[in-house]
């Protein structure tokens, strides 16, 4: 009788194992639609690994070409495009499309020797204080940018003469997370 009851309670146990199996699998989470119009976030609570997300997927669009207006892989980035798409695709953070926008947005300016990776940086490439161009921090000194048509998405250094003569500002889109609330 004991080995009757041992065997149904074996059989009871791949009973329960089997239809666990077979239960259908959870649903994908909801992912919701960056919306049309560029919505800056606030990001205080984004940690330093969004700003690896951000260098590894701008690195990652190296050798991709320019075009005007570009704003993803398949059609081409121009400056601001290029950054806006690894925002958005990397982070999750809607930026606005032109780089004046971007150098007006509230959050502070870096002083260049504080960039940390992901931060903007913003150039006048035509002389004055007016932004033209901007680029993406990746850290040891350089940057991810679309400089050009006819050219590709590519890593410069800032200190090379032409990009520290025009290098204009640098913004920290993703602040470190905070990891005391102490007053």
């Amino acid at each position: 009788m004991a080995l009757f009851q041992a065997r149904l309670a074996l059989i009871a146990c791949a009973a329960a194992l089997l239809a666990a199996c077979a239960s259908p699998p959870s649903p994908p989470p909801v992912v919701q639609v960056a919306p049309v119009r560029p919505v800056i976030i606030d990001t205080a609570d984004y940690s330093a690994g969004r700003a690896d997300d951000v260098l590894f997927r701008a690195i990652g669009l190296v050798g991709t070409p320019y075009r005007w207006g570009g704003n993803t892989p398949a059609a081409g980035f121009d400056c601001s495009g290029l950054i806006d798409f690894v925002y958005r695709d990397a982070a999750g953070i809607a930026l606005p499309r032109t780089t004046g926008e971007m150098l007006d947005m509230p959050k502070q300016s870096i002083n260049r020797s504080e960039l940390r990776s992901g931060d903007l940086v913003f150039f006048s490439t035509q002389g004055g204080r007016r932004v033209s161009h901007a680029g993406i921090y990746v850290g040891e000194g350089r940057f991810v940018h679309a400089p050009r048509t006819g050219g590709t998405v590519r890593l410069d250094y800032l200190n090379k003469p032409y990009w520290a003569k025009a290098y204009l500002d640098a913004k920290r889109i993703i602040e470190p997370q905070r990891l005391a609330n102490n007053p």
